[in-house]
């Protein structure tokens, strides 16, 4: 199906794919021999190939949709912003839709949360928190405190700063050379416990661990970062509650700073407006991306307390400023459609109906711990990660030139449902307002493709 007669016909568009495109996270060498899916149309919850079959966005457009797409509220706000100007700088300017975007943020994040620093995607979000609590320190005259501690298989993105808090070998090993040394502390991944414990009797242990490395080096370390409640790339580990609350309070009691990445557990994905929310955690720095515009725009926003605000004025020749900025940093476009994003987020019955999904998903994953070769699912609200394994007592992995994860995925298309693997980790994100028979779409094809392979 051909619907815009500018666009090449499909043939055509697989060769210029294949000769001219280099994709994100993908193993190109296999790319080139298989036939690219080419995506044209999106409605409510589904997705359209450049042939006319429809499928399930199983994975939000990569963490990012929330109410779908096209949705008519988004669409409206986008076109009336355009109507006034596309872009201006907020490099010594300002304009309307950053400063509401601003104040709307502040009025519903977590308390003492009160500057927004605008920037373009959750990874420079993260740098910039990184570089607010390096400075931070430096201004009150305590440069010493310049060290960061992270969690294993923590992911925070792909630029250097980002990557030097990262611990999953596989992205970032290549990248060592580069980055500056940071601590690491054990993730408290219950099912591949790096402390070899088991749940039932550990008492969170790795918080033990990561306690006394803090203790230890509190008069250099400028910050703790995390990804609460749910290390996202890393296979969807769910932390144990209270974990978060008690990071928090370590953090306080060693007059750390916390950033809290909520990259891609904010904006609902964990059943809350935002993940810190249920363990009533206030960090120091929030950083924010993905959904912030319905999965409309690129746009990220950095929030910070008053106290860290403050640390940086001064005077000119002080140089306290905080040297640091992107071109398209709080567009005005991307402003509009979050603005739109949040009023429909805050409706009254939103959450309710999030919930409710919640529950429904919860239930309908039990089946999948009866196959043979998952070996666990997790699932915090409507995020859900489920391993594969070759052996389900030892816990081994399939090799990785197997690529089970990818066969998985590739058997869920043939059934109309588009998801994505984190290795061997099948990752299940809809959109938040996925209805109820889209979702059983997608889990029962999930189950099916799941089934067929691994035979």
């Amino acid at each position: 199906m051909k619907t815009n007669p500018s666009i090449p016909d499909s043939q055509l568009l697989v060769d210029w794919d294949h000769t001219y495109l280099w994709h994100p996270f993908t193993p190109m060498q296999y790319w080139e021999k298989e036939k690219p899916l080419i995506i044209q149309q999106g409605k409510d919850y589904r997705l359209q190939d450049i042939e006319g079959r429809w499928y399930i966005d199983g994975v939000s457009s990569l963490w990012v949709n929330v109410h779908g797409h096209g949705h008519p509220k988004l669409n409206w706000a986008l076109k009336a912003q355009i109507k006034q100007i596309a872009h201006s700088t907020l490099l010594g300017l300002s304009h309307p839709t950053a400063i509401t975007l601003a104040k709307d943020l502040i009025r519903i994040a977590p308390e003492g949360l009160k500057r927004v620093f605008y920037s373009d995607s959750g990874a420079t979000a993260v740098e910039i928190a990184l570089k607010m609590a390096f400075q931070y320190w430096a201004n009150l005259g305590r440069p010493q405190k310049k060290s960061f501690i992270c969690l294993e298989n923590a992911y925070h993105g792909d630029t250097v700063g980002a990557v030097s808090v990262g611990g999953i070998p596989l992205f970032h090993q290549v990248y060592r050379p580069l980055l500056f040394k940071t601590f690491q502390a054990p993730s408290p991944f219950c099912y591949r416990c790096s402390l070899k414990m088991e749940p039932s009797y550990c008492q969170m242990a790795c918080l033990d661990r990561l306690r006394r490395l803090m203790e230890r080096h509190k008069e250099t370390m400028a910050a703790l970062i995390l990804e609460p409640l749910v290390q996202g790339a890393a296979g969807m580990i769910c932390h144990p509650v209270g974990y978060l609350k008690k990071v928090r309070e370590i953090c306080t009691r060693n007059n750390i700073l916390m950033i809290a990445d909520e990259v891609a557990v904010g904006f609902g994905r964990t059943g809350t407006m935002f993940a810190c929310e249920q363990e009533k955690v206030s960090p120091d720095l929030l950083c924010l991306g993905k959904g912030l515009t319905g999965g409309y725009l690129p746009l990220a926003a950095t929030l910070t307390t008053e106290k860290i605000y403050r640390a940086f004025l001064g005077k000119v020749e002080e140089a306290k400023t905080f040297f640091h900025g992107h071109t398209y940093t709080g567009n005005p476009l991307a402003c509009a459609v979050a603005i739109a994003n949040l009023e429909l987020m805050l409706k009254k019955d939103f959450f309710l109906k999030v919930q409710k999904k919640i529950a429904w998903l919860n239930q309908s994953l039990i089946p999948f711990q009866n196959l043979p070769y998952v070996g666990e699912v997790r699932q915090k609200g409507l995020m859900v990660g489920i391993e594969l394994v070759k052996d389900k007592k030892t816990k081994e992995p399939f090799p990785l030139k197997e690529r089970m994860g990818h066969q998985v995925i590739m058997e869920a298309r043939n059934r109309g449902i588009i998801v994505r693997p984190l290795g061997d980790v099948i990752v299940l994100m809809p959109p938040l307002t996925i209805s109820l028979k889209g979702l059983k779409h997608l889990v029962q094809g999930t189950y099916q493709a799941i089934q067929t392979v691994c035979k």
